[in-house]
């Protein structure tokens, strides 16, 4: 007679972040070493604590400098804003800034460290800067022959999710820095080993790194099933679903902050404009019957920006299902939908100046020039969509989970 065996049963691990594996094995890729330390207010454990203060105040670490992205070390910087080198007032540190005259790290701070560990919360979207710095500290880390540790951390639109082109030539900046799609479906982690194992750094280099993989993650997580508080990784992205928002919109809020919600309480979640009829948008937007979302007419006065006072109407974005929308072909329905509302409603028009802005979010102008020939978003989605695929596939092998 046969004998059942009872198979033992899987138990989840908990869930921990890089640095919180990090600490669990006592700080060992570090002690010895010289360390600098790339990050800003979001690199904190689940206790909100952040890395900086974990590392400096380890026996076991030799923390020598601090490195600052867009915002700064301390997050004391608005968007855009050129960071400058300081010392930090609570360790006493070197900051030096990556988002001013150098985004790169140079000879004089590679020269302090042997290793760079790198801890900064990402929201999953190719023109969101961090992924750009890190980037930069892989490529000087390779000229200088140091090491990189990155930290990872949780992607808040998951890792299931590829949409957009690669970058094509000539379209390449700090917020299109790598031939990736406007949103990647990987980790930061997982992000960094395509880069340097790809061959997608400058002149194909590729320096000494170490992922810190999390524990207890797994691909179709969210932020929320991780436990962990949201700590804003910009003043603009205040809660993780915010980031999926910016992927709606960020691109077209680059013709007019204003038409997305920043100014206003709602920052990437409307569409709106001084002459648009609410509800006649939100009908023909609700109209398409688009998987995952839904528009409600809004009517609004930005507290500031450009349109401070203004009246504003158009839609409020309201996703309803955040595994099945398709995140970033609603900007350019709205556009298709807008103008057949009002031929004459051209977000474009007099915005000469942004089209180089537009078309960098975008990697290409080719959508911008199609959009701006018809208003047909069928038209230029096979653009859009052409490299998705074939991307996604080729990053299955830098998964991590």
């Amino acid at each position: 007679m046969a004998v059942e065996t009872k198979k033992a049963a899987v138990v989840p691990q908990p869930f921990l972040l890089g640095i919180e594996v990090l600490q669990q094995i006592d700080f060992a890729p570090l002690q010895g070493k010289k360390v600098g330390l790339v990050t800003n207010p979001t690199g904190v454990n689940r206790n909100l604590i952040s890395t900086l203060d974990i590392l400096h105040q380890s026996d076991k670490v030799n923390l020598v400098a601090l490195f600052g992205p867009e915002h700064g070390v301390r997050g004391n910087f608005s968007a855009g804003d050129e960071v400058g080198n300081k010392t930090d007032e609570k360790t006493g540190l070197p900051v030096f800034s990556l988002y001013g005259k150098d985004k790169k790290p140079n000879r004089e701070a590679m020269e302090l460290v042997d290793v760079m560990v790198y801890d900064i919360q990402d929201i999953g979207v190719r023109s969101y800067t961090y992924i750009s710095t890190m980037g930069l500290v892989m490529e000087a880390a390779a000229d200088y022959n140091k090491e990189v540790i990155i930290l990872d951390r949780p992607n808040p639109l998951g890792d299931e999710r590829v949409e957009g082109p690669l970058v094509h030539d000539g379209f390449y900046s700090f917020v299109s820095q790598f031939k990736i799609p406007y949103v990647y479906g990987l980790t930061c982690g997982e992000l960094a080993r395509m880069l340097n194992f790809e061959g997608l750094l400058p002149n194909g280099k590729k320096c000494q790194l170490q992922v810190i993989p999390m524990q207890g993650y797994s691909r179709d997580m969210d932020f929320g099933a991780t436990g962990l508080n949201w700590v804003p990784t910009s003043p603009h992205i205040p809660n993780a679903q915010t980031a999926y928002y910016y992927a709606v919109t960020g691109i077209i809020g680059e013709l007019d902050p204003d038409m997305i919600g920043i100014g206003y309480t709602l920052p990437f979640q409307t569409l709106v404009t001084e002459d648009i009829d609410a509800d006649q948008l939100a009908g023909a937007m609700n109209a398409l019957n688009l998987e995952g979302v839904i528009f409600r007419p809004t009517y609004y006065k930005p507290y500031y920006k450009d349109k401070q006072g203004k009246e504003m109407q158009g839609v409020q974005i309201h996703i309803t299902d955040f595994k099945k929308v398709n995140l970033t072909e609603i900007q350019f329905l709205f556009l298709q939908e807008a103008h057949k509302i009002d031929p004459n409603l051209n977000p474009f028009k007099g915005k000469e100046d942004r089209f180089r802005m537009f078309d960098l979010g975008c990697g290409t102008d080719s959508i911008r020039l199609s959009m701006m020939e018809d208003f047909n978003f069928e038209t230029a989605r096979s653009i859009w969509e052409a490299d998705a695929a074939a991307f996604k596939e080729l990053s299955e092998k830098y998964y991590l989970y």
